[in-house]
Parts: structure tokens; C-alpha cells; sequence
């Protein structure tokens, strides 16, 4: 199959935004390419040693957002619409940049499969370490392997808000706590809380991609006796309450989360938020505190952020 791959040139700032815009025109897939979140992310020898350097050496500063569109759509009607809705975020006093859009063609092979050439093996917390299904590699005494194979869905592990979530769950998941993931793309926020002894553990995703992917990577875990992924909203699949919740989506969408998720805590129970930008940070705080929220902690990791909250 043919897929259309627009490429839009941007900032930081516009991401989440611009992300939104694309996932409401029903794409294939987004991928972000920020030198900065490479930068940042290197922790080991081995983390980054295969990542493309025209990544660095693009003679463009900024970020650079990716998507498809299957050519068996109107996609030049896609393309004006984003590009409408792409300038219409000035209005919001948002930064876009450049704003580039840029049209291409690629084959659904390459797509697929060319970006496993450039996912290696990582260690995200202290325990944590996520490996590609495809990949090598020799496991030290206290590692907790994540084998992962993320397909079409969001989630690898190498991304700060990812791997933000990961280290929050090594902080508060002990032997009798319940877990609930929201947007658990591939699953492995889900997956890392299980092997990190979570007794029970719920994935929740609106994507149906993303629960089928979610679920083989459970089954691949061996885990599928702790996890549940399930397809539809938190209010509406999940009647029960946990210890911690989980969510690493955008700011808009936790601000929105804020308003219900307390329903589905127990009392002690803590609320980590990730995929939060340097300038929505005050507002996902004062939306969590306006929902009887208590801040914990913000930890921040290259430009973005991880709020973790509490009940009060």
C-alpha cells in the first residue's frame, strides 16, 4: 500500500497542539523527531548509537512531526485542513515556527519497518530496561526486562515522557498495588507496573490498535495473569479503584482527566501525569489542584514533564 507522508516543520512548543490537530484527521501515525529528546535521553553507551544522524544534521533546528495518510483518501483535502488548523493555532498564541508542510510518498514496508533499525535496547529507571523483540541483550542481576515489539501504537520506552512514568512507577508500585494505565498505547507502562509486582493491573486505551498491540505485548510478557487491556474510555470500562493511575497523554487531555479520575482512586492513592510541555505545566497543576489534588512532585526531563499528585 501507498501512504501519503506529510512532514511538518515546527517547534517544541506547537507539538502537543499540532499533535491533536493530526490525530483528529484520523491519520496513520505520527512520529517526533527533536534533537533535544535525544540529547537528554542518553544514559548508556549503547542507547543511541544506531539514531540516524540526519536527525542532527537536517540543517533545521526545530521539531520535525511525521505522518501518513493513506493515498486512498482525498489527501490534498487533508493537507489544506491541516495546514488551515496549523495556522490557526496564532490565534492561541501558540509558536509554531516555520510551520513547513511538506507532502511525500512512502511504502507501507518502509514504514513499517525501517525505525527498528534505529531502536535499541534501553534502560529507562534503576530495574526498568525495555528491548526490542528483534534485539539482543545480556541482562545484568536486578534488570527487569520489558521485551517489546510497539508496532502502529505509541510507547518504546526511549521517550521522556515514557520513561518519566516508567521511573515513577518504580518509585510507588509495591506487592498489593492495582494499577490503572490510561492510553496505554503499547502497553508498556502497563507491563513495567506488573513486573514491578503490581498484583493487578487495567490498560485502557481508545485505540484499537493500541489494545491489540498492548495485548500481544502483555502475552509476550508473560504477564497477561496481572494485565487487562481494554478498548474504550475510563469511565465507561473501569468500575473499580486503584493505587495508582497512570497516564501519559497530553496536558489538554489530563486537564480533562482531572475532572473524573479521582473516581476511580482509593483514598491514598497517587495520580502520575506525563506527556505535560514546559508551558502547560502551571495549568495541568492548577486544573489537579482545582480537583482536590495535591502536587508531589514534578519531575521534568528534556522539554517535558511528569506531575505526580494526590488526593488530598
Amino acid at each position: 500500500m501507498k501512504w501519503a507522508e506529510i512532514t511538518i516543520k515546527t517547534t517544541t512548543e506547537a507539538v502537543e497542539a499540532i499533535t491533536n490537530i493530526l490525530y483528529e484527521q484520523n491519520v496513520g501515525g505520527v512520529s517526533i523527531e527533536d534533537p533535544k529528546d535525544f540529547k537528554f535521553q542518553k544514559k548508556n553507551e549503547y542507547d543511541w548509537d544506531f539514531v540516524e544522524e540526519e536527525i542532527f544534521n537536517s540543517g533545521y533546528d526545530g521539531v520535525i512531526i511525521k505522518t501518513y495518510i493513506t493515498e486512498e483518501r482525498d489527501v490534498s483535502e487533508d493537507l489544506n485542513l491541516i495546514r488551515e488548523k496549523i495556522q490557526g493555532l496564532k490565534e492561541f498564541g501558540i509558536d509554531i515556527g516555520e510551520a513547513i508542510v511538506e507532502l511525500s510518498q512512502v511504502d507501507e514496508e518502509d514504514w513499517a519497518n525501517e525505525w527498528k533499525n534505529y531502536y535499541k535496547p534501553t534502560k529507562v529507571g534503576q530495574k526498568v530496561v525495555v528491548k526490542p523483540t528483534w534485539e539482543e541483550y545480556e541482562a545484568e542481576e536486578e534488570d527487569l526486562i520489558i521485551e517489546l515489539d510497539p508496532g502502529m501504537a505509541f510507547g518504546t520506552g526511549t521517550h521522556e515522557t515514557t520513561s518519566m512514568c516508567i521511573q515513577q512507577l518504580e518509585k510507588y508500585v509495591k506487592k498489593d498495588s492495582k494499577v490503572f494505565d490510561i492510553g496505554c498505547g503499547s502497553g508498556i507502562l502497563a507491563i513495567a507496573a506488573a513486573k514491578l509486582g503490581a498484583k493487578e493491573v487495567t490498560a485502557v486505551d481508545l485505540d484499537e490498535v493500541a489494545v491489540k498491540v498492548s495485548k500481544e505485548n502483555i502475552e509476550l510478557n508473560k504477564v497477561e495473569d496481572k494485565v487487562v487491556a481494554l478498548h474504550g474510555n475510563l469511565t465507561e470500562v473501569i468500575k473499580d479503584k486503584a493505587d495508582i493511575v497512570v497516564a501519559n497523554i497530553i496536558a489538554d487531555i489530563i486537564k480533562i482527566l482531572a475532572k473524573d479520575v479521582a473516581n476511580f482512586m482509593k483514598d491514598d492513592a497517587v495520580f502520575i501525569s506525563s506527556g505535560i510541555i514546559h508551558a502547560k505545566v502551571d495549568e495541568v497543576k492548577t486544573s489537579l489542584v482545582e480537583n482536590g489534588f495535591e502536587i508531589v512532585e514534578v519531575q521534568s526531563l528534556g522539554e517535558w514533564n511528569a506531575i505526580v499528585s494526590r488526593l488530598k
